[in-house]
């Protein structure tokens, strides 16, 4: 079932909230006992419509439903007509880069219109957008400062024969990475223990010649006792290693 229109003294109420008393959408959804979907709706409207406060207010209800709701005649054209293209990279930027002024699809949309009058309507220029950007591949950058923070994790080493056995014996590679360089220190160990791991530490800072200000272990037994996302418990020892060298600790977070 459609959904009805609002009476249009609510209508001007959504607006005057917006634009005189400048309300958020939630809240003028409060004020109105209407669902925040539809005051974003009628937003859009009056944004398309290029209407204000002023002109709203001194409408009466045919002018105002006339510019909110145009009546839309469909046109069947040729299929050659071939639409400007939106500048989609140019989009995703200044959404990004406006993102605290409350920057919209709406906005820019009036924008790509003032420059191709014969453009995409709105509706279809989101859909093309959203289908850009979903094809984007997302990467989570991280930036470290020089001296911050070393990571700290084991990873499957090689194997060793035992000669008096004859038996291959998978070792543990321990790995201190620097964040900012990748400046990387690898030691083979038989073991993941406390005694290993406090060791390869020692003999990390001691290759690199100096301590970053915060060490980041995964959430190894032998560093962390009990993992938390919130507050992790850490092995005392590995706490005393890192106040000897002048450390923080803060574990990874769990996955």
């Amino acid at each position: 079932m459609a959904n009805r229109r609002l009476p249009m003294r609510k209508i001007k109420e959504v607006l005057r909230l917006r634009f005189e008393c400048r309300l958020s959408e939630r809240e003028i959804a409060r004020s109105c006992q209407i669902s925040r979907t539809t005051v974003t709706d009628y937003l859009r409207r009056a944004t398309i419509a290029r209407l204000n406060w002023a002109e709203a207010a001194a409408f009466g209800e045919v002018q105002l439903v006339e510019r909110l709701f145009p009546v839309i005649h469909l046109v069947k054209e040729p299929s050659s007509i071939q639409r400007p293209v939106p500048d989609y990279e140019y989009i995703y930027d200044q959404l990004r880069a406006y993102r605290k002024f409350n920057l919209t699809l709406t906005q820019l949309w009036l924008e790509y219109k003032e420059k191709h009058p014969d453009g995409y309507q709105y509706s279809q220029f989101c859909d093309l957008y959203r289908h850009w950007r979903g094809k984007l591949d997302y990467v989570m950058r991280q930036e470290h400062r020089a001296g911050e923070k070393a990571f700290i994790d084991y990873s499957d080493g090689l194997s060793i024969l035992d000669p008096s056995t004859g038996e291959l014996i998978l070792t543990q590679l321990f790995l201190a990475v620097w964040g900012a360089s990748n400046y990387t220190y690898a030691e083979a160990s038989l073991s993941q223990t406390l005694p290993e791991w406090i060791g390869s530490h020692r003999r990390s800072l001691e290759y690199f010649g100096c301590a970053p200000r915060v060490l980041v272990p995964d959430n190894l037994k032998s560093g962390v006792s009990k993992a938390c996302k919130y507050e992790p418990e850490l092995n005392p020892t590995y706490t005393d290693m890192a106040e000897h060298y002048g450390c923080a600790v803060l574990p990874a977070r769990p996955r």
